[in-house]
Formats: C-alpha cells, structure tokens, sequence
C-alpha cells in the first residue's frame, strides 16, 4: 500500500529527498547549542573572559543561524513535496476512476469517491510532511539529545532513560487506544458528504416537498457522529500533553536537586558538575522528552492517515472490468448489431440474470423501437452495445465484430447513447454540443440542433448558441434539455444512436417531428428507441417488446397487435384508456 501511494511522488522526489537532509542539519545544530552554551557559561561568563564569551556567543550565532536556515529549507521543500505528491494523487484517482466501467462505478458511492479525493488524500498529505520532516526530526533529536546527556554527565544521564520508559510506556497506550478510534471516524465521512451532495443536486425537490428541515436534521445527525467520533478519539489524545508536561517537570525537579548536589557536594571530585553542565542539561531534557511527544503526534497522525490511505488504494486497486483487447480493431463497418444467446447480470457469479436469453438481429440503418414496463431491462439492453456493461455469456456484435474486439473509444465515438438520465455541464449550449464532437464547427452544430429540434428554443435565446447552461442545465426545462443531448449525440454522425426514453418531456408534436427528422436525414443509422408511448415508436421499423428482462414479442406494429397480448393490451390501454403504462396491471399482470 504504502509503496503503491508513494510511486505517485514522481517529479518531486528531489523535494522528498532534500526535506529530511535539511531537517537532519537543523536538529544538529540545534543540539549543538546547549553543548556550546555550557561552555559559554563555564568558561566565559564564570571564569570573566570576555574573549571566551565572544568566541562562543558567535559559534552559538552561527549554529542558531544555519539552523534557522536548515530549517526554512526543510519546510518550503517539504511543503513542495506534500502538497505535489497530494495533487498527483488526485490526479492519478480521478484518472484511474475515469477507467471504470459502470460496474465498476457501481461499488462506490459518489460521496464515497468525493471524501477520497478532498479528506482522505488532505489527510495523507498531511502525514507525508510529517513523515519527511517531524519523523525524521524527532527521532534524531532524541537520539542526539540522549548521545550528549551522556557526553555531559552519565550519571544524571539516568533519570533521561527512567523518564523516557515510562513516557513511552503510557504513549504507546494512547497511540494504541487512539488508533482504533480514528479509524471509526472516516466511515462517517462518507454519510456526511452524501448527506450535502443529495441535497444540493435535489434542492428543487426538497423545497417542492417542503423537507428543508427533514434534510437539516439529516445532516445535523451526521454532522454530530462525527462530531462525537472526533471527541471519542481526541479524549484519548488530550492525555499526551498532560501526561507530557508532568514527565518534563519531574525531570527538571529531579535535575535540580541531584544537580545542585553535584555542584556543590559532589561525592567525586572527578564526576563534579559544573552550572555550565546542568543548564545545558536542562535545555537537553526538554529536547528528549519533547521529541517523545512529537513522536506520539506522528503515530495518530499516521493512524489517521492509514485508513484514509486504505481507502484510497481501494479505488487505485480497482481493475476497470472494460478494457481493450490486444489487438483492438479502431474500424467498425456498419450499424448491424446481433445479440447472440445473451444473458446479462449486474452481480458477477451471482446466477440471477436481469437479460435472459436474448438472441435477435438488428440489420444497419434500421429503426427498433423498444418498449415495456419499468424494471423489463430496456436500458440494461442497450447499455450492452457501446460496452458500458460487458455480458455475462454469449456476446454482442456491431458491424460483424464481437464489441469485445473493439478499440474503446472508436465503438463508443460510433455507438452514441442519449442516457435516461440527461446531463448537462455548466457552459454555452456550444460547449454542450461539442462534447460530441470537439472539432464541429458552428454550421455542423446548428444542423444537429434542427435534426433534434433544438433550434426551435435556442433561435428565441439572446445570445443563441452562447447561451450559458449552468450545472446539471438547471436553467432549461426538461424538453429542452433532452433535445440538446440529443443534438450532442447526432453531432458524432454515430453508426449506432441510441435514445433511453429521450423524449418523454417533449410533447408529442416534437417528438414525431425528431423521429421524421432521424428518418429523412439520418436514414443509413441504425436507431435503437426506448419509448414508454407507443406513438413513439409505432413507425418503427421493427419494435421489440420485453418483460422481466426476455423479448417477448419482436416485429413490426402490425403484427404485434395481431401476434402478441402483451403489445395489445399497452396500445389499448394507452390510446383508449389513457392509463399509465408502468403499472404491472395494465401490461397482461406481468412482473416488471
């Protein structure tokens, strides 16, 4: 795991390297200072001599100095380091997530993926300064501190070693304790930041149903779990500073006394101690046991870190279930599209097929429509030709070619899919309408605007095409929109178009003049329509008819009415009754 994240260090190694090299130079100049203090005071300032204060007040100066300056390096080029290793592990997610098919998409939740890109990496930036610069100052600093208290004076040297297992001792509880707790927290995360995020997609819906305070109290709860997970964990930190403080305190008393006796009543004349001695001394204990102290930071620091680190290999370790082959073919012939003995399943392994035994032949340039009730598989259907989804047995052929055999990007760029779902991003409707075709020029996106027409509504606009569309297309109805996404998908002039029930918010006028606009202009696609009307698609070429994921009934309106009870009764119920076609009863009882 850990190898894993830092291969994303890359251009910044240098930083990652020069970062502990300046913190090792500042911790030894720091330890320096005491050393040459004692000196200071014993030679210079005890014994009158001005030149001794001099000589050793300037080497005090020149380690204070190079030490600040160690210092000021180690801190811009840590900061360079995290913050470029932060930024390429953002980048690297967001790439790898792009990779994902939508089963792959499937096991994370939205909110799930935002707090891995925002909390998590921040969290493991974090760590990765402190391990380039406290990890590597601490540890030296003690380690230095500890080699010149026994330089000094061994015997008072002692109450160091006493005072540092008994310190480490109670950190390690802490650190302990604290860890399991940390790890709580981070599962929270998720249950807040979904808690924001389906508020503000659905804010219409939410004041609609008037729930403002059904989602603030929502969030109030999950705000307050991780409110007390936080307090949880950090009931177990506060004892480090504390506990801290009276180690130090009780070396300083320890100090003094035992100090004082050296000073003045020394047992060994040879082992005598000088003020010199015990003030650098002094200055030593505070090192060591502050460097403790900074180490039990690091520890719940990188516990923290650890389970956001987790969760961030989770989504770089995901395989993407879609990938090219070997050789991918980037040429597809035609439109024609043959489903031979299909079985589809959401859940690899499970053995519950939401496709059944789907096996029929679609010829280039035809027009199928599809139609059946909510929950029959009608987009799981088509999601399968541009390979958004892979079969679980038999495969799928455009053009003559299993799509398995494709280039990704060529068989999506020539199977274009108007989704059930219509996005928008924020920009002009241009902006919008080269996302099917980066390159188009104005004249090429006006003629797919009329195909589908949207140029109706963008003419009355008064900045046209410049028309700026906000997030999610927010300010433009629903028909609106769907014809803009459908103008997005013409623009590719795929061999393949799909529509999953793109018209449902347009009134029927537009949508039978988009279908005669498809028919006149666009004869040579292939044109697969999902459509819960049955005017939709009653001039279609052929229109296939399905429940609980298998075709039961594949042919031309004609003969649908005359073969098939199903397709009756939907077209009685809707062109007589006027009923809702998505209910099971209405549709010969069928399980939908």
């Amino acid at each position: 795991m850990i190898k894993k994240l830092l291969s994303h260090v890359k251009q910044y190694r240098l930083a990652t390297i020069l970062t502990p090299i300046f913190m090792i130079g500042e911790v030894l100049m720091e330890t320096l200072i005491p050393y040459v203090m004692a000196d200071l005071i014993d030679r210079g300032i005890n014994q009158s001599s001005m030149p001794d204060i001099y000589r050793y007040g300037l080497i005090m100066l020149l380690c204070a100095s190079l030490s600040l300056v160690f210092g000021v390096l180690g801190g811009k080029y840590g900061a360079r380091a995290s913050t470029g290793f932060a930024a390429n592990l953002r980048n690297a997610l967001y790439e790898h997530i792009q990779t994902f098919s939508f089963s792959n998409i499937d096991k994370f939740s939205t909110a799930g993926l935002v707090t891995r890109m925002t909390t998590d990496v921040t969290n493991v930036q974090n760590a990765f300064q402190m391990t380039l610069r406290i990890a590597v100052r601490a540890p030296l600093t003690f380690l230095c501190s500890i080699v010149m208290c026994f330089i000094t004076n061994r015997e008072l040297s002692l109450i160091f070693l006493i005072a540092v297992v008994v310190l480490a001792s109670i950190l390690a509880i802490i650190v302990k304790m604290a860890m399991k707790r940390f790890n709580a927290v981070f599962e929270k995360y998720d249950d807040l930041n979904a808690s924001v995020q389906e508020n503000v997609s659905a804010i219409r819906v939410v004041k609609a149903f008037v729930r403002e305070e059904h989602e603030t109290n929502k969030f109030d709860k999950a705000v307050t779990n991780v409110y007390r997970m936080f307090v949880r964990a950090e009931k177990v930190v506060v004892f480090n500073s504390p506990v801290m403080m009276l180690t130090v305190y009780t070396c300083i008393i320890m100090l003094s006394w035992l100090g004082a006796k050296a000073i003045i009543l020394p047992s060994n004349p040879e082992a005598a101690l000088t003020t010199g001695q015990l003030t650098s001394l002094f200055s030593y204990v505070m090192s060591v046991l502050m460097s403790l102290m900074m180490l039990s930071m690091i520890f719940v620091m990188l516990t923290m870190s650890l389970a956001s680190a987790r969760r961030i290999c989770e989504v770089l370790d995901e395989e993407p279930s879609i990938v090219n082959g070997e050789t991918p073919s980037k040429t597809i012939p035609d439109g024609s599209i043959v489903f031979d003995l299909v079985n589809f399943s959401y859940k690899e392994g499970s053995g519950e097929y939401t496709l059944k035994d789907l096996n029929f032949e679609i010829h280039s340039g035809e027009t199928i429509g599809i139609i059946g009730g909510t929950g029959s598989g009608k987009t799981s259907l088509v999601s399968l030709v541009p390979r958004l989804y892979d079969v679980s047995e038999g495969r799928i052929l455009v053009g003559g070619h299993d799509v398995r055999t494709y280039d990704l990007e060529a068989l999506r760029n020539e199977v274009s899919v108007v989704l059930q779902k219509n996005v928008l991003f924020s920009g002009s409707i241009l902006d919008n309408l080269r996302w099917g075709k980066e390159d188009a020029t104005l004249e090429e996106c006006k003629e797919a605007c009329r195909l589908a027409c949207a140029d109706e509504f963008i003419d009355r606009f008064p900045e046209g095409y410049e028309t700026r569309i906000e997030q999610g297309g927010n300010n433009v109805s629903g028909g609106q929109k769907q014809r803009l996404c459908i103008a997005r998908a013409v623009l590719k002039s795929p061999k393949v178009l799909i529509l999953d029930d793109s018209t449902s918010a347009c009134d029927t006028a537009t949508d039978a003049k988009i279908r005669k606009a498809f028919r006149e202009d666009i004869p040579q696609t292939t044109k697969l329509i999902i459509a819960q009307r049955i005017a939709s698609v009653q001039d279609a070429d052929r229109i296939i008819v399905m429940d609980n994921g298998s075709i039961v009934a594949f042919g031309t309106h004609d003969e649908l009415l005359a073969q098939s009870d199903i397709y009756r009764e939907i077209y009685e119920t809707l062109t007589q009754g006027g009923g809702d076609f998505d209910r099971p009863e209405q549709i010969g009882g069928a399980d939908v």
